[in-house]
């Protein structure tokens, strides 16, 4: 769709891009405003910028920090989201070649149930989940990698599949007379060939898995040493509901700094990855 032409068009469109902006980019200028905030000061002044007795410096990432075990949540955060990613994207994309040029009833239906795998909800699964997590021993920063697999393998196919069904058989077919099996014909003709819907694939499964909550809490927990940035944050609210807005301010900004980085960094590959996996008619 090209951009509208006539003064009022663009007007238009540029009220509506700064209105998204807003409300894109206003939580996390709110959040950032806050963390600076005393803790009295966000609950009576939310709005406000912090000036004067409100202004508190860097009090609250002290505080958080020094309560929280923040540190060692950002390293568990770190290894469970790379090793999420790595094992979604080596795997999904092997799956997805397979049952796109292996055509069988089976292989159809197994794309199906990947396919349906994404309109069920969470909270229908998440209670058998816990229970076979806690049998098979999967209750770890390791176990959770498997899980995470099998949550984000669903959307992770389905893009794969649709970039490999884009793909010229003549192009695999001409690295098989050259001798390339079918192994080596994936991992050095195929795999490749992936590379824009696999970086699409990572970015959206490192922001899910790097600000997931639900998950991490119900299978690790709070009593252990694996707990991940998210559920650190909610362990500063006390038992009695009293709670640090503060130090809570200032801990999801430290959160969200990575993620945004990231995000910033690879958001050009996103559109790429979208387009470049769209099949043709």
């Amino acid at each position: 769709m090209s951009a509208p032409k006539s003064p009022v068009g663009k007007a238009l469109l540029y009220v509506v891009l700064v209105f998204l902006t807003c409300v894109f980019v206003g939580p996390i200028l709110f959040i950032l405003v806050n963390s600076f905030k005393a803790k009295f000061s966000i609950a009576s002044n939310p709005f406000a910028l912090p000036l004067g007795d409100m202004w508190v410096g860097v009090e609250n990432y002290a505080t958080g920090l020094a309560l929280s075990g923040f540190f060692m949540a950002i390293v568990w955060s770190f290894v469970i989201t790379i090793l999420s990613v790595v094992a979604i994207v080596f795997f999904c994309a092997m799956t997805a070649y397979y049952i796109t040029r292996i055509k069988t009833w089976w292989t159809s239906a197994l794309y199906y149930l990947f396919v349906f795998s994404m309109v069920i909800p969470f909270q229908m699964v998440m209670f058998p989940t816990v229970k076979i997590s806690d049998m098979l021993h999967l209750n770890n920063p390791w176990g959770i990698v498997v899980l995470y697999l099998g949550f984000g393998a669903g959307l992770s196919v389905f893009m794969f599949a649709g970039f490999v069904k884009s793909i010229p058989l003549e192009i695999e077919e001409a690295a098989m007379i050259d001798g390339a099996g079918p192994i080596k014909n994936y991992f050095l003709v195929v795999f490749p060939m992936l590379k824009p819907t696999a970086i699409t694939v990572a970015i959206l499964n490192a922001m899910w898995v790097w600000n997931d909550y639900l998950l991490p809490y119900l299978t690790i927990g709070l009593s252990t040493d694996y707990k991940t940035i998210p559920v650190v944050i909610q362990m500063l609210v006390g038992s009695n509901g009293n709670r640090d807005m503060g130090a809570m301010m200032a801990m999801l900004v430290l959160a969200i700094v990575p993620i945004v980085v990231f995000y910033v960094a690879m958001q050009k590959y996103i559109i790429k990855g979208v387009v470049a996996g769209a099949v043709k008619g």
